[in-house]
C-alpha cells in the first residue's frame, strides 16, 4: 500500500499539515521537525506526487499560456522558452490559442483559472478596436501571478519581458537607408498593438535621423498575418510613386510580402528591397534569403518563466519588473540597392 501523508504524520508525530508545510516548502517549520519528518519520509520511501502536492496547495503543479496565433512560428519559439524553464522546475503547461481574440482570451483565463494553475504568462491579443474592459477585469482579479511577453495590457501593471522593437526597426529601416533608399514603405501590424506601435515609432525615427520626410502614403496597417501581407504588397506594387524598399513588421506578413513580389515577377532586391521582422525559415529554405530583425523570442520566454517563477517564491519583493531584450539585425543581401537608377 502506498505511503500517505497520514502515515508521514502520524510516525513524525506531527500534523498532516506541517508535513504538508514541508512538502511545499511553505510556511514556518522548525528544523528538527523538519528533519525529523524528511528523515520518516526517506525511511518510508515516501516520493510525494504532483497530485498530492496540489491537494496540499489547492493549485495544480501547472501553469497557463496564452497565446494568440499557435500558428505564428513567433510564438513557438517563445512557448519552447517558456517550456525549457517550467521543466526545470517540475512545472507543467497548458497551452491556449485565443485565434487573436479578446473575447476568446477572456474565456481562456476564466478556465484556466478554475483548473487551480499557479500562473499566467500571455501575450495579449490586439483584434478589437476597443479595450475590453471586462478583460482587464478578469487579468486584474484572476488571483494568480500574471506575466506578460511582448504585449501591454492598458491600464494594467504587470511584469513582463519584451523585444526592444522601436531599436530594431529603426535598425532595419536605417540599414536600408544606408544602401541610397529614401522612399521606403512600411507593412505595420495593428496599431492597436504595442509591438507594430513601436515599430513604426522607430521607422519613423530613421527616417528623421537621415532627414527623410515620412510619407503617409508609405505606411501601411497589416494585421500580422500572411495574407495582409501579400494584400499589402499588391496594393504598393500598383502604386504610381512606388517606394524602392518595403520593410514589413512581422514574420508571416514578410513571407505574404515575398509571395506577392514573385507573382508580379519582381527580383529581390534588384527590383524591390525587403527587411523583415523575424526569420521566417521557409524562405531560407526556398534560397529567399531575407534580411531580417531577429527578435529574442526565445530569450523572452525564458525570461517570462523565471519573472513568473520569482513572482511564486515571493522573490520579486512585490515590485513590477519590465524586462526589455535587444534584437539583432542579420543582413543576407536583400536590402541592397542594386539596378535602381532613381536615387530620389
Amino acid at each position: 500500500m502506498a505511503v500517505t501523508i497520514s502515515d508521514i504524520a502520524r510516525e513524525a508525530g506531527v500534523s498532516q499539515a506541517t508535513v504538508s508545510r514541508v512538502l511545499n516548502k511553505s510556511g514556518y517549520v522548525k528544523e528538527e521537525t523538519r528533519e525529523k519528518i524528511l528523515e520518516v519520509m526517506k525511511r518510508l520511501n515516501y516520493s510525494p506526487s504532483a497530485i498530492a502536492r496540489s491537494l496540499s496547495t489547492n493549485r495544480t503543479n501547472t501553469i497557463g499560456v496564452v497565446v494568440p496565433d499557435i500558428n505564428n512560428p513567433f510564438f513557438g519559439e517563445v512557448i519552447k522558452g517558456i517550456s525549457e524553464v517550467a521543466d526545470k522546475h517540475g512545472l507543467n503547461i497548458i497551452l491556449c490559442d485565443t485565434d487573436e481574440s479578446i473575447q476568446k482570451e477572456v474565456k481562456a483565463l476564466k478556465v484556466l483559472k478554475e483548473q487551480r494553475i499557479q500562473g499566467v504568462i500571455i501575450t495579449p491579443s490586439s483584434a478589437e478596436d476597443e479595450f475590453n474592459s471586462e478583460y482587464l477585469n478578469v487579468l486584474e482579479n484572476i488571483g494568480i501571478p500574471v506575466v506578460l511577453i511582448d504585449g501591454h495590457v492598458k491600464y494594467s501593471n504587470f511584469s513582463g519581458v519584451f523585444a526592444d522593437n522601436i531599436k530594431g526597426a529603426f535598425d532595419g529601416v536605417e540599414a536600408l537607408i544606408k544602401n541610397g533608399h529614401k522612399k521606403i514603405a512600411i507593412i505595420t501590424g495593428r496599431m492597436n498593438s504595442r509591438p507594430a506601435q513601436d515599430r513604426l515609432l522607430g521607422y519613423k525615427k530613421a527616417l528623421a535621423m537621415n532627414n527623410i520626410p515620412v510619407e503617409d502614403k508609405y505606411i501601411f496597417i497589416g494585421d500580422y498575418k500572411q495574407s495582409g501581407g501579400y494584400n499589402i504588397t499588391k496594393n504598393i506594387l500598383k502604386m504610381e510613386d512606388r517606394p524602392t524598399a518595403i520593410f514589413v513588421s512581422s514574420n508571416m506578413m514578410t513571407l505574404g510580402c515575398v509571395q506577392a513580389l514573385m507573382e508580379e515577377k519582381i527580383k529581390i532586391p534588384e527590383d524591390m528591397a525587403v527587411i523583415g521582422f523575424d526569420n521566417v525559415e521557409i524562405l531560407n529554405i526556398a534560397g529567399l534569403n531575407i534580411s531580417y530583425i531577429n527578435g529574442p523570442n526565445k530569450e523572452m520566454g525564458k525570461k517570462g518563466m523565471e519573472l513568473l517563477l520569482n513572482i511564486l517564491n515571493n522573490k520579486d519583493n512585490g515590485e513590477t519588473k519590465t524586462i526589455i531584450l535587444p534584437t539583432e539585425l542579420v543582413l543576407n543581401g536583400s536590402e541592397k540597392k542594386i539596378s535602381f537608377t532613381d536615387k530620389s
